[in-house]
């Protein structure tokens, strides 16, 4: 993986198998320089942790250490800080993930000394000053798109009868059913907050963006990452890519952790 050009046309097997050649390969040859093995992972809104658990299989089995943060989804402020807690707790640096909403989180948190680099899922990438909000509305939605205005609580939730098609297009109804059930809210306080520090500014970043995405625009995704220089790859999924091609979205993570222990 070189350019977004080459990610773009090639296969998703052979993406994979190249950038977990290059992982296999710096393993044996960073004797002197140890791979950094620990990952955290930020969820996005309307969803858990508990979807990552295939990611988690993929980078267990390659030896990394990874910590899924349960962040609260009720302000910024308390995502940024659950994600703090994790990092704080590491022995050593760590690769920071984070899905849709998660991006903006990890955009924030990722200054943490502890952060070595940034990995952003279908994730927004705000600039200081810029919130959420304002990222979601920088290109038409998707007809899919299910999220709601606020309600009389000020809470936004996404539309049922849009979820599968606009939030998990690639799982089985079932399991969409099931995520829906489990989806909950976010306050538009959240949304709303503008981020004070932006560590793609200083630290080396990766933007996977799908081509399916209905729930973010991949137009916004990808302004964010080039804008940031991040190391882009496109895989064809929807915004929940990291359930349906785990192990694309794991070499990635493995590839960034490649790049910044050499």
């Amino acid at each position: 993986m070189k350019s977004e050009k080459l990610s773009t046309w090639l296969p998703r097997f052979v993406l994979f198998g190249v950038l977990v050649g290059n992982f296999c390969s710096s393993t044996s040859s960073n004797a002197q320089s140890p791979l950094v093995k620990n990952v955290v992972i930020v969820h996005g809104a309307f969803a858990d942790a508990s979807g990552w658990q295939p990611v988690w299989a993929e980078l267990t089995k390659h030896g990394f250490v990874v910590t899924l943060v349960q962040n609260p989804c009720t302000s910024l402020k308390a995502d940024v800080d659950a994600t703090n807690v994790a990092l704080d707790k590491l022995d050593g640096p760590a690769i920071l993930v984070g899905h849709s909403w998660g991006g903006t989180v990890i955009t924030q948190a990722g200054v943490h000394p502890k952060v070595a680099a940034l990995v952003y899922v279908n994730g927004f990438q705000p600039e200081v000053g810029e919130n959420t909000i304002k990222l979601a509305a920088s290109a038409p939605p998707k007809p899919e798109n299910g999220l709601l205005p606020p309600d009389e609580k000020g809470n936004i939730f996404y539309d049922k009868a849009k979820f599968h098609a606009g939030f998990c297009a690639d799982v089985s109804q079932k399991m969409a059913d099931f995520m829906y059930a489990s989806s909950g809210y976010i306050p538009v306080e959240a949304f709303e907050t503008p981020v004070t520090a932006a560590a793609w500014k200083t630290k080396p970043c990766f933007g996977i963006s799908s081509n399916g995405d209905k729930s973010i625009n991949p137009v916004i995704t990808l302004s964010g990452y080039k804008r940031s220089n991040s190391t882009i790859i496109r895989i064809d999924g929807s915004h929940v890519v990291f359930m349906t091609h785990p192990k694309e979205v794991a070499a990635v993570i493995m590839a960034a952790a490649v790049k910044v222990s050499k």
